[in-house]
């Protein structure tokens, strides 16, 4: 069954859920949605209600009518999504075809001013698994310093010796890095697979909405230049089951997406301030244990068979200069001098964009969904970084569309991704090539300028969402929170700021008397009318 169109008619959406509260005075926010939930087996077409996806639709003949009876035949949404990441990840290895026939191992600049770069087939040697050792236990020759061992989490580790076992022996090292490459391509085909299925059925009434991640130029141009991959797909596999309601499955897939990439852990913080307003204590107590013990199960052994390997990517991560992709980068160019203290200036800025966030969750006028603070938290940890590679990008795609599945505001801000991508390999074809092709340092500046301001533009576009419910494209009809779990639908206990207002002159509504001048007593007390002296 599909949805209709949103209807202007309809009222709009309360900014507050209070269970029982009354409706708020003409001109005040409402204290609960004034419509309906929307039938559970309805699906939200974008073509009904988005004018991008509408005029996209005309591609191939326009927006479903009647007879489309979309997830009634063999093609249902999760698997046309799935043929979709599969053809583009295709796309993806083709654009890579100019450096897996040569230039991954010509020296220079090839690889980057055919914008095909990737780290897989370079760390096949580079970090031991030619010659055959194990990350974290065996020592890289040649090394020094932090990087003695190998410089990822544990689980991603994991993920490159498993393909370096599938890597066929023999014939030549160019040879075998070209199959140690399309072996962790097919792997992370996979993973975005089931990221794109975890996206479509966190949002379960909105599963065309994962089309933005399938189709992403993102992902197109940056799902093989490392493994993020694998951690993005344990993490949206984990916002999958939170939306299912299984809280402990939530935080067991957050612990394995963090022992992959660190960027996850993150997710724990807008799902912690989200229970303490909805008061679901024992549902934070499970997501919690789940995501500690997935994290030791995975990383325990690690660290007690060898801690200096174990912990070589975070001393790397806190060791690391001003790089590629930053605001600090363009600090240090321009000044000639990076911070002495930068990491103390990143923490301030992050523990001060998480308390502002937190602020939010707990403030906002109605319960923001759980995917807008997601998204928030981690658009701030890349804002502040040290670093932004390209492939970050992939962190950022599956909450981008699950906190504004709005085509015309993804498409700009992948627009500037787009162009940040191509920025920094020609900025390294110019670095690294005798005869400088490419863009020097203040075009690769502007670069990570526009990197920075549409990733802005998206935060400031799901801020607004929160503060005006009534704009949020996923709350229009009525919905709450479809990717909430427990916390759809699911009553205030512990606001502040403005949603403690809404809530306090919402509970003193129930006093007010009936009538049409029943929230008079809302307004300033008039003074009493002297009395008339000339009256008998």
């Amino acid at each position: 069954m599909t949805s209709s169109a949103p209807d202007e008619s309809v009222g709009q959406i309360g900014p507050i859920e209070a269970a029982g509260a009354a409706p708020a005075a003409p001109g005040k926010a409402s204290a609960a949605p004034e419509v309906a939930p929307p039938p559970a087996n309805t699906v939200v077409v974008p073509a009904d209600e988005d004018p991008v996806a509408a005029a996209g639709s005309e591609v191939i003949g326009g927006p479903p009518g009647r007879r489309a009876l979309l997830g009634v035949s063999w093609w249902i949404p999760a698997r046309f999504l799935a043929l979709v990441v599969i053809v583009v990840s295709v796309l993806g290895m083709a654009q890579k075809l100019p450096c897996y026939d040569g230039a991954w191992f010509q020296p220079g600049s090839p690889q980057y001013i055919h914008a095909c770069y990737s780290d897989i087939p370079h760390l096949f040697g580079g970090r031991g698994f030619a010659a055959g050792l194990h990350p974290y236990v065996d020592r890289i020759p040649g090394t020094s310093g932090d990087l003695q061992f190998l410089e990822y989490p544990v689980l991603t580790g994991l993920f490159m010796q498993v393909a370096a076992w599938l890597t066929p022996g023999g014939g030549t090292q160019q040879s075998q890095e070209q199959w140690f490459w399309a072996i962790n391509a097919g792997l992370l085909m996979a993973c975005a697979v089931v990221a794109v299925v975890a996206v479509s059925r966190t949002h379960r009434r909105r599963p065309w909405d994962a089309l933005l991640f399938a189709l992403a130029p993102g992902l197109l141009l940056n799902s093989t230049v490392n493994w993020d991959l694998l951690a993005v797909a344990l993490a949206a596999v984990a916002l999958a089951w939170w939306a299912g309601s299984r809280p402990l499955w939530a935080g067991v897939f957050i612990g394995l997406a963090t022992a992959a990439k660190l960027y996850p852990l993150l997710l724990l913080g807008p799902l912690v301030m989200l229970c303490w307003r909805a008061g679901k204590w024992r549902e934070c107590r499970a997501l919690l244990g789940g995501a500690v013990g997935a994290w030791l199960l995975v990383n325990l052994p690690i660290m007690l068979a060898n801690w200096q390997g174990w912990s070589t990517f975070y001393v790397f991560s806190k060791h690391r200069k001003e790089d590629y992709g930053s605001f600090w980068l363009i600090l240090m160019q321009t000044r000639g001098v990076g911070l002495a203290n930068l990491d103390l200036v990143i923490g301030v800025l992050m523990v001060l964009g998480c308390l502002g966030i937190g602020w939010l969750a707990l403030s906002a006028p109605r319960r923001p969904r759980v995917t807008q603070l997601a998204f928030l938290v981690v658009a701030a940890f890349v804002l502040v970084n040290k670093v932004y590679s390209p492939q970050y990008v992939l962190w950022l795609i599956p909450l981008a569309v699950l906190a504004r599945p709005r085509w015309r505001d993804f498409l700009i801000w992948q627009a500037c991704e787009v162009l940040y991508t191509l920025g920094i390999w020609s900025h390294l074809g110019f670095v690294t090539g005798p005869k400088q092709h490419g863009i020097g340092d203040s075009w690769y500046h502007f670069a990570i300028v526009l990197h920075l301001l549409g990733t802005l533009y998206l935060v400031v576009m799901v801020i607004r969402d929160v503060l005006l419910p009534d704009r949020d494209p996923v709350r229009w009809d009525g919905s709450d929170d479809p990717s909430g779990g427990v916390l759809d639908q699911a009553p205030d206990v512990f606001v502040l700021g403005n949603a403690r207002q809404l809530r306090e002159e919402a509970s003193y509504a129930g006093y007010a008397p009936a009538g049409p001048e029943q929230w008079q007593w809302l307004d300033e007390p008039h003074a009493p009318e002297p009395a008339d002296s000339t009256r008998p």
